[in-house]
């Protein structure tokens, strides 16, 4: 062993046995009873050494182990370890301990080092000023905590806005005229088969009157016919029929308009644009010759609209994203797919106020009477706080409790407005002072009711269940909605949410959550042990008037000693 090291285990040993180090008595009592147990062994150890190896002096040994298979498994060891665990006493016991320990948040955790680092830096500043001749301790204001154990839910935005652009594009039509043979057919109905001029090839295009049966010429030489025959049907085709010969042949000039829109084929297929209107924009004169035909249209030209989404990045998380203590829980998507507005959410302690001036570290109160002083410790009652949060919890059920529903603690839902990535925020919540100007903002489109909602969840009161988007144009949300549900006091808040998850009973989605309170069933199940009200102890503290202890002890003193002057006279 090293000097460096020897010295330091010699200091370890004095520092665990000052009683040792101080007593040069003690000491050599220590070595001679070293020396005589070291003599006390030596003989047997010799023995030992000296002697033929004997299995049957070795306590518990056996030739052939159960355990030496773990030489070549050793991972077998492992596997026997965790499955005798589970039935092992001493192993349950520590598990137990385990998971019933006192657990602390880091935020305390950090205020509580902080403190004691400012303590310890200079201790005679909060502990000086005792005297064996005083008749009470100095107290010090205690420094000031770094962190604060209150916590809100803070949300930002990511993703597009979307701003309306107008576009336009021109349709036109297009004709052109043709020639085109045509067959001229005339069929008697009742004398052959009229069924063969059909479509498309053929149409009926006229009549006429069949020969005449019977009839008379007057005597001004005119005929006249009294019994005409069956009627003769003309029809056009464009193509030879066959078995028939056609009455004449002709040609024809063939119009044919169509819409040219290919200028808006971009605009129509892009999914961010929809169209608005259609407007004429060439329509005198109406016929116009094509290829020498003359062809009559009411509009030759048309001018089609669309509006279209322009979409551009945007981000109001900058401000999250560097706030100290602020942790990012999750996304949500406040649009359908694909999803174009994102809402992150983020876990943040709220900011420092102002706290109790009340807060001392004192020196233990001495009392000296007839020459004898003692200092008197006072223990605080750390079970007096959780008492009176049970008798509250009680009352406020008591209270609270509805006999048409048979239910406890059920809140209010209540919901504010902000537009995404915009100025004007209605839902600043818990993280954000009370606002003075309340009647400014409902000028600028707040209402009343969510500056009630604001002050109320300032004070504690609401619980932040979620966002839903309200209004949105082409896939990106304009307007967001936030849902609390707000409750009577802080305590029945607190209630809620940590009975919610020993229930295991979430709540439901933004839209659709009705804040509604526990079953008698429920709130019976309920461990109120377990649960955390720290964030209303200072409430109950701060409301309670007990006596100044430290004046009434110093008015017990003075009685005490005034006594003992009047009797030593």
């Amino acid at each position: 062993m090293s000097t460096l090291r020897f010295r330091t285990a010699l200091m370890l040993v004095v520092a665990a046995f000052p009683t040792i180090a101080l007593s040069q008595t003690s000491q050599q009592a220590a070595r001679e009873d070293g020396k005589a147990f070291g003599a006390g062994k030596a003989a047997s150890a010799q023995a030992a050494a000296t002697s033929t190896p004997d299995a049957a002096r070795i306590p518990n040994y056996t030739a052939n182990p159960a355990q030496a298979h773990w030489f070549s498994d050793p991972d077998a060891m492992a596997r026997q370890a965790a499955s005798d665990a589970s039935s092992n006493a001493g192993y349950a016991a520590m598990r137990s301990s385990m998971d019933h320990r006192a657990t602390f948040g880091r935020q305390d955790l950090d205020a509580v080092v902080a403190r004691s680092k400012a303590v310890s830096s200079d201790p005679l500043q909060y502990t000086s000023g005792m005297s064996a001749g005083g008749t009470q301790g100095r107290c010090v204001p205690l420094p000031r905590a770094s962190g604060a154990p209150a916590r809100y839910i803070a949300t930002c935005n990511t993703g597009y806005t979307a701003d309306e652009v107008v576009r336009s594009c021109t349709v036109s039509l297009a004709a052109s005229a043709s020639a085109v043979p045509s067959y001229l057919y005339y069929c008697t109905d009742g004398e052959e088969d009229c069924t063969v001029f059909t479509a498309p090839l053929c149409r009926q295009s006229g009549s006429h009157a069949g020969r005449c049966l019977q009839g008379y010429t007057d005597q001004n030489g005119v005929e006249h016919c009294t019994e005409p025959g069956d009627p003769v049907y003309e029809f056009t085709c464009s193509a030879p029929i066959a078995g028939r010969t056609p009455v004449r042949v002709s040609s024809q000039n063939q119009i044919t308009t169509s819409r040219d829109d290919s200028a808006c084929a971009s605009l129509a297929s892009d999914t961010s644009c929809a169209q608005d209107a259609e407007t004429c924009t060439d329509s005198s004169p109406e016929t116009r010759l094509v290829n020498g035909v003359s062809v009559t249209a009411p509009c030759w030209a048309w001018s089609r609209s669309y509006t279209c989404a322009a979409y551009t990045a945007a981000s109001d998380c900058t401000t999250l994203e560097t706030t100290p203590g602020c942790l990012h829980v999750r996304d949500d998507c406040l649009t359908d797919q694909p999803c174009r507005t994102w809402e992150h959410v983020y876990d943040c302690p709220v900011p420092d106020t102002t706290q109790d001036p009340n807060q001392f570290i004192c020196d233990g109160d001495v009392y000296c009477i007839d020459g004898s002083c003692q200092t008197i410790d006072r223990q605080p009652n750390t079970e007096f706080k959780d008492a009176v949060v049970a008798l509250n919890a009680m009352d406020q059920a008591r209270r609270e409790f509805d006999p048409a529903t048979l239910s406890l603690f059920k809140g209010e839902r209540d919901t504010c407005a902000s537009k995404v990535f915009g100025i004007l925020n209605c839902c600043k919540g818990k993280g954000f002072p009370l606002i003075p100007g309340i009647q400014l903002l409902v000028m600028l489109g707040c209402s009343r009711e969510e500056m009630l909602l604001h002050q109320r969840d300032v004070q504690g009161l609401c619980h932040y269940v979620g966002t839903y988007c309200s209004s949105s144009f082409l896939g990106v949300c304009l307007t967001k909605r936030k849902a609390y549900c707000c409750f009577e006091s802080k305590l029945s808040r607190i209630l809620q949410e940590q009975g919610r998850v020993q229930l295991n009973k979430p709540w439901g989605s933004p839209k659709k959550e009705q804040c509604d309170g526990f079953t008698v069933d429920e709130f019976a199940k309920l461990d109120l042990s377990k649960m955390d009200f720290s964030e209303v102890y200072a409430e109950f503290t701060s409301a309670a008037r007990l006596p100044d202890e430290l004046q009434a002890a110093t008015e017990i003193q003075q009685k005490i000693e005034a006594y003992y002057a009047q009797t030593s006279h």
